[in-house]
Parts: C-alpha cells; sequence; structure tokens
C-alpha cells in the first residue's frame, strides 16, 4: 500500500468514475485502475464492485475510503507544518539564561520575537553551570553561560560578549580611592562573592588560585543585587561585572577597575553539538547582528 494508490482511490469514490478521476488526477485511466487493484491485492480484499451500471464500495471499501482520507488529511498536514518550520513559521526553541546575563540580552529576545513571531520561545533560568549540564545532557538545546565552562565534548560554545569585572563597594572598604585596585589588593580584602553554583565565582577563585593568592569571601548570595546591596553597606568588596556594578553606584560608593590582572566576564552560547534546530540557527544569526560579534568559530553541526 502506498499514498498514492489511496490518493488514487479516495478520488475516484469521490468523483464516481474512473475516467474524471483519471482527468482530475492528470493520468490514463488505466493507470488508475491498476493503482485500485494494486491496492485492493495488498489488502487482499475488493475495494469496488465494477458494474457499468452503478458505482459502489463494498464493506471493505468504505472503511479504507474512510481511513484513506484521514490519512492523505495527516500527510498534507505534515507536509504544510514541515514547510512552517523550514521558513520558520512554526517551532520552538528552549534556551537556558542565567539571572545575570538575561538583563543584557533584551534587545536581541525582542529582535528575536518580532522576527519570528510564530516561533514558541521557552527561556529557562539557572546558573550557568546549571545550563551547562542541561546542554550537556539535552534538556535544553541552547544555553548561556561564562567563560570557561567545563570541558564537555558534548558542549560546542562562542563567545558573543565581553565586560571587565569591576570592584565596588562603600567607600570606607577603600585604603585608597584610585581608578584602579591590584587583584593582591583585593586578596587582603573581605571580598563578597556570588554563590559558588554560579560560573562568574567559579572564574574569580580561577583568577586568584592562577595568581597564588588566598581570598577571603565575607559573604556570598544568590542574587547580583544583594551581593552589591552588601557591598554597599560597607560589609566588604563586591566584585562584578561592569553593567551591574554602574547599575548599583550611589554616591557613597567606590567602584573601580582591577588590574594586574585585569578580569573579565565573558559570555558565551552553548548549544549540543549532536544538532542544531532552525530557531537555533535563527537565534545565533541574531545574536551576531545584535552583538556585533564575528563568529569565525561555530563550527556549526549540518545536521545530516
Amino acid at each position: 500500500m502506498d499514498l498514492r494508490s489511496l490518493r488514487y482511490f479516495v478520488e475516484t469514490v469521490k468523483l464516481r468514475s474512473f475516467t474524471a478521476a483519471a482527468k482530475s488526477l492528470g493520468v490514463t485511466q488505466s493507470t488508475i485502475s491498476k493503482m485500485i487493484r494494486q491496492l485492493e491485492g495488498s489488502l487482499g480484499e475488493p475495494l469496488l464492485i465494477r458494474d457499468h451500471r452503478q458505482f459502489q464500495l463494498t464493506d471493505c471499501g468504505r472503511v479504507v475510503m474512510e481511513q484513506a482520507q484521514d490519512i492523505l488529511q495527516r500527510v498534507q498536514r505534515l507536509h504544510t507544518e514541515l514547510h512552517e518550520v523550514q521558513a520558520l513559521q512554526r517551532g520552538r526553541l528552549d534556551i537556558g539564561i542565567p539571572p545575570m546575563i538575561n538583563i543584557l540580552f533584551t534587545e536581541v529576545l525582542q529582535q528575536f520575537t518580532s522576527t519570528y513571531p510564530h516561533i514558541e520561545l521557552n527561556l529557562h533560568e539557572d546558573t550557568g553551570m546549571g545550563i551547562e549540564a542541561l546542554v550537556s545532557n539535552g534538556g535544553l538545546e541552547m544555553g548561556m553561560s561564562i567563560l570557561p565552562i567545563n570541558p564537555d565534548p558534548a558542549i560546542t560554545c562562542s563567545p558573543v560578549a565581553r565586560h571587565e569585572v569591576w570592584a565596588m563597594g562603600h567607600k570606607s572598604c577603600f585604603k585608597h580611592l584610585r581608578p584602579h585596585i591590584t587583584l593582591a589588593e583585593l586578596a587582603a580584602s573581605p571580598l563578597i562573592f556570588l554563590n559558588d553554583d554560579f560560573a562568574l565565582t567559579r572564574s574569580l577563585r580561577l583568577a586568584f588560585a592562577q595568581a597564588g593568592l588566598q581570598i577571603n569571601i565575607h559573604a556570598q548570595s544568590g542574587h547580583w543585587d544583594w551581593v552589591a546591596a552588601m557591598a554597599q553597606a560597607g560589609m566588604g568588596i563586591a566584585l562584578l561585572p561592569e553593567p551591574f556594578v554602574s547599575r548599583a553606584a550611589t554616591p557613597d560608593t567606590h567602584i573601580t577597575r582591577i588590574r594586574d590582572p585585569e578580569l573579565y566576564w565573558d559570555v558565551a552560547l552553548l548549544w549540543n553539538g549532536r544538532y542544531l534546530s532552525l530557531a537555533a540557527r535563527a537565534w545565533l544569526e541574531i545574536c551576531q547582528q545584535r552583538l556585533g560579534k564575528q563568529w569565525l568559530d561555530l563550527n556549526l553541526p549540518d545536521n545530516n
């Protein structure tokens, strides 16, 4: 049984004529007859009572007619929906975005939803490391985190944004109100970090370790605005990306760049290297447009 024989059978029954069905389908009458006989042979039952005086379905013919119409309608819907997916008029994209990153991608989100209004976009908030795990095991198709990420052969990543990490705190927490502070000076001060499940904290711990410095973490929080608030209250010095430091600045707050070495907050897009949907590829294109990155290292899977 194939779809073409079902289509020929349905058209013949609807028009109640082999001749009319052949004309409608653009084939010969003998082709119609041959395909219907093949259909009957594959089912092992006659479907039509062939009588020149009338056009009648057998009991099995009535069942096949009913089911064949449903099958052909489903196939048509399948082709329609596949075309919509290919044209990005239908689809779904699940993206993991850490709470600290989401406010930096508002313009990307706005352009994506306005360009592809029929794509269902689901945002999943989690820490960078939590999103890395979800992308690795297939729980999310795409996500964002902070470099460096833990090595994982299932994950492909590309940097998309870079911001300096600055120090901020109440003016009383700094010995000198200079425009920069060294990592060694920070190591001697009480520090306020995000919780250890944040990728930023992972990268900061790595920077201190590579410099051979011990760190004095006085407090930690799972919310960047609470980290900033504790620093403003004089509990210690917070280390946060520049966009967040600028938002939290007050007249009594001192903000300063970090030198020797400079620290960066590198935002990266992550995806599972096995497959990338059309919607995900469209998201990458818009990120590239809005963020102005020259992504020469994307190495996208060909999905073949």
